[in-house]
């Protein structure tokens, strides 16, 4: 039986008197790249801010790597171990490539303030490291040409893969991914999927994206899970989901 990573246990959250998920159960497995789809409204973003802080759940439970991190603030959740990327592009536009990646690391970079301010060689060692960590994650997904790039002047599908390599310089062992493909022609999508699949195996982390583009979804999801007005409508492996005829109706347009 293959390890969990993350455990959600009867998640919810109201807005006044409005339930916007409720009683989410999901699990995703070490090493594995699950799905989280639904019609809009259907509360996946929704699901992704609870995971990471931004919104506090009103009920549930949420475990990662066996520790409950229900009440745990944004930057703990971070440094326990989950990361993200947002639907719409946030980077620093105006900042190069590299410092973009570099920002990522600043969680775990071992200086104090003092240690900034006065330029102490402890502060110099470690901004060199993480200068050196950022090439190599760029080299990776071939975007070292641009390092001092401003990130605002990429176009769109690497500004993608550069939002991404941010949020691995974090060092998560759970990447949440919210719709990576938007905006994407099929060319990229397809450099897409091959990249997400990359940082599975290269960096032995687990995946959890939502996604509409439903190639993208089937072709390297190994469990979906459906939401569908707060709650779980199916779960289950992409041939499952396939040929659920609740999903079909509800989600993908069946009668």
């Amino acid at each position: 039986m293959s390890e969990e990573i993350l455990r959600v246990e009867g998640l919810g959250i109201d807005f006044g008197g409005l339930t916007a998920v409720n009683n989410l159960n999901m699990t995703i497995e070490k090493g594995k790249i699950a799905g989280l789809i639904g019609p809009n409204g259907a509360g996946k973003t929704t699901v992704f801010n609870m995971l990471t802080k931004v919104y506090q759940p009103t009920r549930g439970t949420i475990y990662l790597n066996g520790e409950d991190i229900t009440k745990k603030t944004t930057i703990e959740v971070c440094k326990a171990g989950i990361a993200r990327t947002f639907q719409n592009i946030r980077l620093f536009d105006k900042l190069s490539v590299i410092d973009n990646v570099v920002i990522g690391m600043h969680n775990s970079l071992e200086y104090t303030t003092l240690d900034g301010i006065f330029k102490t060689r402890k502060y110099k060692k470690a901004e060199k490291e993480a200068y050196e960590k950022a090439m190599d994650l760029l080299k990776i997904f071939s975007l070292e040409d641009d390092a001092d790039t401003p990130a605002g002047s990429l176009p769109y599908g690497k500004q993608r893969r550069l939002e991404i390599l941010r949020a691995l310089a974090t060092n998560p062992s759970l990447l949440l991914l919210d719709e990576p493909a938007a905006g994407m022609n099929p060319s990229e999508t397809k450099d897409l999927m091959e990249t997400i699949s990359k940082i599975r195996d290269r960096f032995d982390i687990s995946i959890l994206l939502i996604e509409h583009d439903m190639k993208l979804v089937m072709g390297i999801c190994e469990k979906i899970t459906v939401l569908n007005y707060g709650m779980v409508l199916a779960s289950g492996t992409p041939e499952d989901i396939q040929n659920n005829p609740d999903v079909i109706k509800a989600y993908l347009g069946g009668e």
